[in-house]
């Protein structure tokens, strides 16, 4: 059995909400309510956050997380779990944990991780969830997939897919976790550059475009996601009604 490692990326010099994962949630900053609610996941081996911040690392240190510090000059979250990646072994499964989902459902985590192993040819896995609100659909910031009868991946787009122009039918949104493996992701860097990801500015169409195969599992429900401060209110909210806070 192939080790299932899970990998918070963490910056703390975020454009629309610098110090996020340090932002409290009732008595708790982010990161250790996304690090808890993930390490709850029967899938994973072991759960590290990943940051270049030392304030970060601290923090995570004193709730007893693990945490590891990488160089400061990744651009994204993917090249610094490449980093991270290097320390473990090259058949393993990597799971990027967004650390801005502070309610991740840990059901969620498991079943990306066992969509990946039943496809170990599939590069990457990801999932989804089907979009109800209509004005979800034509926001950009909301990324929406197609996939084939067998789960795999067509496109990722930030306009409406499929159009629903001659039929309604079913718009699902991208939900960002992934799964990799290890040997794929360390020569992730070397994929040729992609107009597509340009195009769209979305990261995973460099792999699709290069021909390799993204898994994707539909969930029925996706925890919220803190982009803007005024996020925390929604979450807040949210947590209160579970009892959390």
């Amino acid at each position: 059995m192939s080790d299932v490692i899970g990998v918070i990326p963490a910056r703390y010099g975020s454009t629309r909400f610098p110090g996020k994962p340090l932002a409290k949630i009732g008595t708790k900053p982010m990161i250790q309510w996304t690090y808890e609610n993930a390490r709850k996941s029967k899938s994973l081996m072991d759960l590290y956050v990943a940051t270049d911040d030392d304030r970060i690392f601290n923090e995570v240190l004193s709730f007893g997380g693990k945490v590891v510090l990488t160089s400061s000059h990744h651009p994204t979250g993917t090249d610094r779990l490449i980093e991270v990646g290097k320390i473990f072994p090259p058949d393993s499964i990597l799971v990027n944990i967004q650390g801005d989902e502070p309610g991740i459902d840990p059901t969620l985590i498991d079943g990306v991780v066992a969509l990946k192993k039943l496809h170990r040819d599939w590069e990457m896995t990801t999932a989804a969830v089907e979009i109800t609100d209509e004005t979800e659909k034509k926001d950009p910031n909301r990324v929406k997939v197609v996939f084939d009868r067998n789960g795999k991946a067509l496109y990722f787009s930030r306009s409406l897919i499929p159009s629903c122009e001659k039929e309604i039918t079913k718009v699902f949104k991208h939900l960002g976790i992934y799964t990799y493996e290890n040997q794929f992701l360390q020569k992730y860097p070397n994929l040729p550059p992609s107009e597509l990801e340009r195009s769209e500015s979305l990261e995973q169409l460099r792999a699709l475009e290069a021909g390799h195969s993204i898994g994707v599992y539909v969930t029925d429900h996706s925890g919220l996601s803190v982009d803007v401060p005024e996020d925390l209110e929604k979450v807040q909210i949210e947590f209160k009604k579970l009892g959390w806070i």
